[in-house]
């Protein structure tokens, strides 16, 4: 009893200094210390949020408003947001909560806020300069070559070339049609049931030709990507099943008597899937290149492993009981093979098979992001430019909504091949 009592007490005193280990090892503290919610909560805002640009060149006082401050999302002179304002050679840009920023016809750039005194910044000799006098507050970052303030309300950056405004708005700009196309601003209705919009096309077809080739959101070539990843699982799946299922039964016990036969075969099912799919994938594509097809043979050199240990001890966990009573009709080894054990193993491995598709589906994506295809490979392009997060949020609502997709569908096929009947 006593040494019950003492393993007992000293696992949870294990625990406990594993975790202590754990909290200094990983420097817990530190990173908490380096955390920047700040930094957290604007690329939260940028998932879900897009930002207009009204730049003004300081060379030629030409005034532009831009979302994104992409040509694409360019709004005409007489098209532009209300909030944007000219009048008397001078543009007024209205923020929120009382902010704004007049662009005056000398040049000069006053950022006016409640409960402050207006900033004006000029570009005098090729150097910034502003009227700032005292210390600089905290909202306003000063040289003789930029001045910028940050506030919550928008952003100003004013440099020797231009002076530019940044106000960040909800929603994902221009999702459904680019500034240039004749359907931008116009409901569902319309399109549908409302006069021809452009002279030259129906609106059905056109509004569904600019739709799908929006040159920004691209939601063609989105869509070519999600079947790519898909048909990369896929295949990838099913050929890792197709190797895997005659060696498993070479590495059953109950089927191949030869020892050595059996151990050579389980190692290199252990070799195959000791080594993860991204190894794979990178040591493959350097051998073939990049490509879909490199993240296909990566999966089916680390699923084969996999699928080979399961169908395996699927094999020996059997009935044997089955295969004789077949042996008893004098069927040759294939066929009781075929008839007694065959059909007993069929749920089960097709039950892992949709299990491991679903897992490769959800892998395909990183794998895509090595070797240069599906998904993954748009996903990590628009990380890397640091400013289109709304198109990442695009991206994985996408990868969601299909791996969500799959589940149901996979997990019903799977429901009724182990019931054999509708559920």
């Amino acid at each position: 009893m006593r040494r019950r009592r003492l393993v007992a007490l000293s696992l949870p005193v294990l625990l406990l200094a594993y975790l202590a280990y754990v909290v200094v090892a990983f420097d817990v503290a530190g990173l908490a210390q380096r955390a920047r919610l700040d930094n957290a909560a604007i690329l939260l805002a940028d998932s879900w949020s897009h930002r207009t640009h009204v730049t003004r060149d300081n060379r030629s006082g030409e005034v532009r408003v831009a979302i994104d401050g992409d040509r694409r999302g360019t709004y005409a002179p007489e098209r532009w947001p209300g909030w944007v304002r000219a009048g008397d050679g001078a543009t007024v840009v209205d923020l929120p909560d009382g902010h704004s920023v007049t662009f005056a016809a000398d040049g000069a750039v006053t950022y006016a806020q409640p409960g402050e005194s207006p900033l004006t910044i000029r570009v005098v000799d090729g150097k910034v300069t502003s009227d700032l006098s005292g210390p600089v507050p905290d909202w306003v970052s000063a040289s003789d070559t930029r001045v910028a303030v940050t506030t919550e309300a928008g952003r100003l950056a004013v440099t020797r070339n231009k002076a530019e405004v940044m106000r960040t708005l909800p929603g994902w700009a221009m999702f459904w049609f680019t500034l240039d196309s004749p359907y931008h601003g116009h409901l569902l209705p319309e399109i549908l049931f409302g006069p021809r919009i452009d002279p030259e096309r129906p609106n059905l077809s056109g509004a569904w030709e600019d739709f799908w080739g929006n040159p920004l959101w691209r939601h063609g070539d989105v869509a070519w990507a999600l079947g790519e990843t898909m048909l990369m699982a896929f295949l990838g799946t099913v050929g890792a099943a197709a190797l895997a299922l005659p060696l498993a039964f070479l590495a059953a016990r109950n089927v191949t008597p030869v020892r050595a036969l059996r151990f050579g075969v389980r190692r290199v099912f252990d070799f195959v899937r000791g080594v993860d799919a991204l190894i794979w994938t990178i040591a493959l594509s350097r051998a073939f290149g990049p490509g879909p097809l490199t993240g296909t043979l990566a999966i089916v050199l680390t699923d084969m492993g996999t699928f080979g240990k399961l169908f395996s001890e699927a094999v020996e966990n059997m009935d044997g009981r089955q295969v004789e009573g077949v042996a008893s009709t004098g069927a040759s080894p294939l066929l009781r093979w075929r008839f007694g054990a065959i059909p007993q193993l069929v749920p089960i491995l097709a039950s892992q098979v949709l299990y491991m598709f679903e897992s490769n589906v959800r892998s395909s994506t990183i794998i895509g992001a090595i070797t240069g295809g599906g998904i993954g490979l748009l996903l990590t392009q628009a990380m890397q430019t640091g400013k289109d997060w709304e198109d990442v949020t695009y991206y994985v609502v996408l990868i969601l909504l299909m791996v969500f997709a799959l589940d149901a569908v996979s997990g019903r096929v799977r429901r009724r091949i182990i019931r054999g009947r509708e559920v």
